[in-house]
């Protein structure tokens, strides 16, 4: 048995939740995520709080696989997903304008990335996007995608990174 999957979720007082055969349903104040799961598993609701059940040991590496993305979708109805961008490097900009990040790299060009529905951006300072959304996976691949434009390089350290990412400086050559 899974030890993650055999923990029950707590289900806040404005989250509600549609179990079907093989899908779940979770609605809360920010909006409503659904999944899907595969056979040999389900979910039950056991008063305020949900426990995911595998029928057998062949499924047990997704059982608390599935127990983990429930969660996410119960915190994600309710408070939603953040996560910060800092761009780092002279001239590195970036400005939300509408559904589209615009970015200043230092390329020849700028590049303006679409954000996908769900996803929200903001620019609170020009070299920091914080991307906010109810959908974890789709927030965390959003930022991954425009970190991937100009990755931090290890020399001097420029480019897009994570808010609470640690850039390990490399040694120049010496003579």
């Amino acid at each position: 048995m899974s030890r993650i999957g055999k923990f029950p979720i707590p289900l806040p007082p404005k989250v509600e939740v549609t179990l079907g055969h093989g899908e779940i349903t979770v609605t809360g104040p920010l909006g409503t995520l659904t999944r899907s799961f595969g056979e040999g598993l389900s979910i039950e609701r056991d008063g305020d709080r949900l426990v995911c059940v595998a029928a057998n040991e062949s499924v047990n590496a997704m059982h608390g696989t599935l127990r983990a993305l429930v969660a996410n979708m119960v915190k994600g109805v309710t408070d939603g997903f953040q996560r910060r961008l800092t761009l780092v490097g002279v001239g590195y900009r970036a400005a939300v304008a509408g559904d589209k990040v615009n970015l200043t790299l230092g390329f020849s060009h700028p590049v303006a990335h679409a954000l996908p529905k769900g996803v929200t951006a903001t620019t609170p300072v020009q070299t920091e996007i914080v991307l906010k959304g109810i959908d974890k996976q789709q927030v965390g691949q959003v930022a991954a995608e425009i970190r991937a434009y100009r990755p931090p390089e290890p020399y001097k350290g420029k480019g897009v990174r994570y808010h609470d990412e640690r850039v390990v400086i490399k040694e120049t050559k010496k003579k």
